[in-house]
């Protein structure tokens, strides 16, 4: 079959790869489509990947076409999403309910072959399946949209809070739509990239912005997320937060950023410092969640190209171009 497959640090070509089979709990699916990450990028910088070359692809969805021998939740023909988590279920946290922090923590398309691929394998407890009025294609936002379920999860927001989001990309924007319907009482956007923010206006954001310092809110915002993984994002996201309130670091940064904070304000404003990291039980919440409608395809993705155009899709998402990319087996 034709897959993706970055091969080394910095190389992502179109190749041959044999086609997959399913294990005894496992099975196969033809993908429909195949979302671009953030992710994607960190392992073309050689990070997240235990080890090069890999498919890549961890946002798919599409149509089994083969099954194991002890699967008896799905049938050939049936359309899936698929939850990239692979988990090991034995390690302490794992046992607490903390699978995302497992300390064997894997994923589909992040240390196992994924979606970037005409065929794709996954264990049948990590399909979801799809309602006849879902697009199968449109159905890659899912893990992504799963992402920010958890953010929001860790937030436990409160009803009539004021929110900053740096980053009006596809998660920013994903972060924005859950802002408000759970109950927030204004959601700013700061981004670098005009065109993005026209997308988090016309999403119904309470104040667009390119830097923070155009709002008019002195003491601060109640919840600020930072959804860029940008250092100076991060840095003057943590200056912005409201006495009592919260930051979350949801977006993904290099290994090496760092930022500063100050302990005192910390202490004497009772701040809450958090993060989220992927997917936990939310994944099939955010496939109900999608199925409802809650977030418009035709918005969040910009662009549809053929696997073949893989390589050109990684070097458009890296330059900022678009929203949700997404390749076409």
């Amino acid at each position: 079959m034709k897959a993706a497959v970055i091969e080394s640090v910095g190389k992502a070509v179109l190749t041959t790869v044999p086609d997959p089979a399913p294990g005894p709990r496992e099975v196969v699916v033809k993908v429909a489509a195949c979302g671009l990450c953030g992710t994607d990028l960190h392992i073309m910088q050689g990070e997240f990947a235990p080890s090069l070359p890999i498919v890549p692809g961890h946002e798919f969805a599409g149509e089994v076409v083969g099954v194991g021998g002890e699967v008896t939740e799905v049938t050939v023909g049936d359309r899936v999403a698929v939850d990239p988590s692979l988990y090991c279920h034995e390690c302490r946290y794992c046992r607490n309910g903390r699978n995302n922090l497992c300390d064997r923590w894997a994923a589909i398309g992040v240390t196992v072959a994924g979606g970037a691929a005409e065929y794709a394998v996954a264990p049948v407890a990590n399909c979801v399946r799809l309602p006849d009025h879902v697009d199968v294609q449109d159905a890659a936002l899912i893990e992504p949209l799963s992402c920010a379920v958890r953010g929001y999860d860790v937030l436990s927001a409160r009803m009539g809070a004021h929110v900053l989001i740096y980053g009006s990309g596809t998660m920013g924007l994903m972060m924005l739509e859950l802002a408000k319907r759970t109950g927030a009482a204004g959601v700013d956007v700061v981004d670098v990239n005009p065109e993005r923010l026209a997308t988090a206006r016309a999403l119904g954001c309470s104040g667009a912005a390119l830097g923070a310092d155009e709002f008019d809110r002195p003491r601060g915002w109640d919840v600020v997320v930072d959804a860029t993984g940008n250092a100076a994002a991060i840095q003057d996201g943590l200056g912005r937060v409201a006495k009592a309130g919260t930051f979350l670091q949801f977006g993904v940064s290099d290994y090496a950023t760092t930022a500063t904070i100050e302990p005192y304000r910390i202490y004497n404003q009772e701040i809450t410092i958090t993060g989220s990291m992927a997917v936990l039980h939310s994944y099939e919440r955010a496939a109900e969640l999608f199925a409802t409608g809650i977030i418009d395809p035709k918005v969040f993705i910009s662009d549809r190209l053929p696997l073949e155009s893989y390589p050109e899709a990684l070097e458009r998402f890296a330059a900022g171009a678009g929203r949700k990319i997404v390749v076409v087996p």
